[in-house]
């Protein structure tokens, strides 16, 4: 599936972003909104010069909850913020690369017990703003690996279902060397959105798709096992 999609996508040079604090901001305010919707609160906070640790630390929460109204759930977001800056700076003197030293379990576990931080948001952390070689998975993964009969549905969003996914991912990379992996994880990841925005949406389009082939296989699959 990698290669189809580097094949028809190209490089997607993710994450969008000037530096690893922006990842960081990005990944909290992507939750249940859009991208664009990011961008325009990037873009206030990159106006009142918070887009570093230091500019961000002085921004009293009231103003926080403005700037990046236009991602939604600001209330929410707004203190989570605060809370990871203030385990930056308790913990790691407020480095992001005293941080990004933590071996990846402990560290992806220090995030976890945060606020407003789930498992793709830590991942992505990991991933793209700390260096850890670590899959991340999403809806549009969720939806490729369920049509594709790699993994089983399951109801909603839960913790197991994401870990199926992330699990699906690192044993597809298992091989490769370590060197490459974080490489690997980071374009599969953004290949599996531009395929999902492109063609598997809540109406799938599956006869134009990159990876239709593979669709055909998996339907083969399933119906050798089904068979008596």
């Amino acid at each position: 599936m990698h290669n189809r999609l580097v094949h028809r996508f190209g490089p997607q040079f993710w994450w969008p972003a000037d530096s690893s604090f922006e990842v960081i901001l990005g990944a909290y305010l992507t939750q249940n909104t859009s991208w664009k919707a990011v961008e325009v609160s990037l873009k206030n906070l990159r106006d009142a010069g918070a887009l570093t640790i230091h500019g961000f630390r002085s921004l009293p929460v009231g103003r926080l909850k403005e700037l990046i109204r236009p991602s939604g759930f600001y209330s929410r977001k707004a203190p989570a913020l605060k809370a990871f800056i203030a385990m930056l700076d308790e913990g790691f003197e407020g480095s992001l690369d005293r941080l990004a030293a933590v071996p990846t379990a402990t560290l992806r576990n220090r995030l976890l017990q945060l606020p407003g931080v789930g498992p793709e948001t830590a991942d992505a952390i990991l991933l793209y703003a700390l260096g850890h070689p670590v899959p991340v998975a999403d809806e549009y993964l969720r939806r490729i690996s369920v049509r594709h009969s790699l993994i089983e549905p399951t109801p909603g969003k839960n913790r197991q279902g994401y870990e199926a996914m992330v699990q699906l991912t690192r044993d597809a990379f298992r091989t490769d060397p370590d060197a490459n992996r974080s490489t690997l994880f980071n374009e599969f990841h953004a290949l599996t959105v531009a395929v999902g925005k492109a063609y598997c949406g809540k109406t799938p389009a599956c006869e134009r798709c990159p990876l239709a082939e593979d669709l055909k296989l998996a339907h083969q699959r399933l119906t050798s096992a089904e068979a008596p």
